[in-house]
């Protein structure tokens, strides 16, 4: 725990050490935000460096050296397939820069990017998991459900990005629900320990401390009145490193509890466009995503951070309730 302490430490002040000038390198190169005409109480928004999720990607990639290795093969793919799905929102988001709108990559240019990696990952995965083990949440019992464990993780990664790219639309939401992920991801892996190889364990549970301490940097300078916004580059990259570490720890299942409000993001946009198409016209929600729903109710976004994290807590505090 001393270690991982300290990586979480020294990853804080690197993502502080580099903030500065990626700030100042994305002004430089125009790398600004457009905001879309829909969400019009976001104009004094526009123009705001994006691309920030380098802050919290960096400091991964240079500690990585010191933590990775030929034993720890799951946290390798991990963290290389969490870089491809950065890689990614980084196309998309320098397709918007370069077009001066909001719009990248189209939707099935992007899916095909995203599925592309989880089958790889799926495909790895199984290998190194062939029994299709993962751990069933409030039960501390495991379930082996064999090849199913390759399309269950090209899912879960696919799910997953998606969500976390959704729940990117308030100053600091995206951010901080990512930081209260990692920490109780972190603990979750400790408690089930016995059933992941200890150099992995040990590793997941060091990438979740390094991704913690970057987070509360980039919080810094994210959280409202955001100085800069991590776009497509960070939301892609934080939901694909979530998914990896989360099923290679057999707590893929956790998902749906602990990233209750990624979910939450998703399905209030398919409840919207599925009711819309059935009603020809007629909306469930005000806005979707549903923290646009909770702004169209007049919520401050500080309110909108606070609930979304509280939920997040609960929700990692009774995680590790039943497994204890």
């Amino acid at each position: 725990m001393k270690s991982v302490l300290i990586y979480a430490i020294i990853s804080f002040g690197v993502a502080l050490a580099i903030t500065p000038f990626v700030i100042k390198a994305l002004l430089r190169l125009r790398a600004r935000q457009e905001i879309l005409k829909y969400v019009e109480w976001h104009k004094v928004k526009s123009g705001t460096p994006t691309m920030g999720g380098v802050i919290f990607i960096l400091p991964l990639l240079i500690l990585a050296g010191f933590f990775l290795n030929k034993d720890t093969p799951l946290a390798n793919i991990a963290v290389l397939a969490a870089v491809g799905y950065g890689l990614l929102g980084f196309l998309d988001d320098y397709i918007k820069i370069r077009g001066g709108k909001n719009q990248g990559l189209r939707a099935y240019q992007k899916f095909i990017g995203q599925g592309g990696i989880a089958i790889l990952v799926g495909v790895f995965y199984f290998l190194a998991n062939r029994d299709g083990r993962i751990l069933i949440p409030f039960s501390n019992e495991t379930w082996d459900i064999g090849l199913w464990i390759l399309p269950l993780t090209v899912f879960v990664l696919v799910a997953t990005t998606n969500s976390v790219n959704l729940t990117d639309g308030v100053d600091g939401l995206a951010g901080s629900v990512s930081l209260l992920y990692f920490v109780f991801i972190g603990f979750l892996i400790m408690f089930v320990s016995r059933f992941v190889p200890m150099d992995e364990a040990g590793t997941f549970m060091i990438i979740a401390a390094v991704m913690c301490g970057a987070l509360v940097c980039y919080l810094l300078f994210n959280s409202n009145k955001a100085k800069v916004f991590m776009g497509d580059t960070g939301s892609l990259f934080l939901g694909g490193l979530i998914a990896t570490i989360s099923m290679f720890s057999f707590l893929g299942l956790f998902i749906l509890i602990l990233g209750a409000v990624f979910v939450l993001s998703a399905v209030s946009v398919m409840i919207q466009v599925a009711y819309f198409k059935a009603t020809k016209g007629k909306r469930v929600f005000l806005m979707t995503p549903f923290h646009h729903h909770l702004e169209k109710k007049n919520w401050a976004e500080a309110r909108i951070v606070f609930l979304y994290c509280a939920i997040t807590a609960i929700a990692g505090t009774v995680c590790i309730v039943t497994l204890v």
